[in-house]
């Protein structure tokens, strides 16, 4: 008789496994072992193709970041900035137990990074000076992530009339998409913002 065939093990199929178990089971439930009891093998099988917990973090961000979708053929520049921004915070929603290690790390995915050099080279394409691409993607991505944080944050469970001060009507009585709400304005505020700000710099320019 021949050999009991072992599960077949890639890179990849580890990556969407673990990715796999934080969206079932949490962050906590991250690690090597867990991973690949999921795909059948033992923990140091893993260890051929990930050299650490960290890795397989930053290959989890890589799928995440696979879902984003930023194109820059879309004009104006806002409307390639606001399609990316909704892709970006959907990505986050789809994954939502992975926001807060993704937050807390800094940014090593190689395809993050590439996400980055392509919004960096829109803005450019855009006209924005140099020394204000970054300020003007982290932004967007502040509301993201922390819009992200909150998706699927308790609202008001453990409120009674008798703990709230007066004058909290609007957060009391917030409809259920009040988060929708929030994120919506917000975006459109910050890409008027940038739209604005952008013409005030060219401004000098065009006198």
């Amino acid at each position: 008789m021949g050999r009991p065939s072992r599960p077949l093990l890639t890179r990849d199929g580890i990556m969407r496994a673990a990715l796999a178990l934080v969206d079932e089971e949490g962050a906590a439930a991250l690690s090597t072992t867990r991973i690949a009891a999921r795909l059948g093998v033992k923990g140091p099988s893993l260890y051929n193709y990930v050299s650490s917990r960290d890795e397989i973090i930053d290959g989890i961000g890589d799928l995440i970041v696979a879902e984003m979708e930023l194109d820059p053929a879309i004009r104006p520049w806002t409307a390639a900035l606001d399609a990316w921004a909704r892709s970006y915070r959907a990505a986050l929603a789809r994954h939502p137990n992975m926001v807060p290690l993704l937050a807390s790390r800094p940014t090593r995915s190689a395809a993050a990074l590439q996400a980055y050099a392509c919004a960096f080279a829109m803005l450019r394409a855009a006209g924005w000076p140099e020394e204000h691409v970054l300020p003007v993607v982290q932004s967007v991505e502040y509301l993201l992530i922390g819009s992200a944080l909150h998706l699927n944050r308790p609202h008001n469970e453990a409120w009674t009339d008798e703990a709230l001060p007066p004058g909290l009507e609007p957060l009391r009585d917030a409809p259920t998409d009040f988060r929708e709400q929030a994120f919506e304005t917000g975006l459109a505020a910050l890409i008027r913002s940038y739209q604005e700000t952008l013409n005030d710099l060219r401004a000098p320019h065009n006198g």
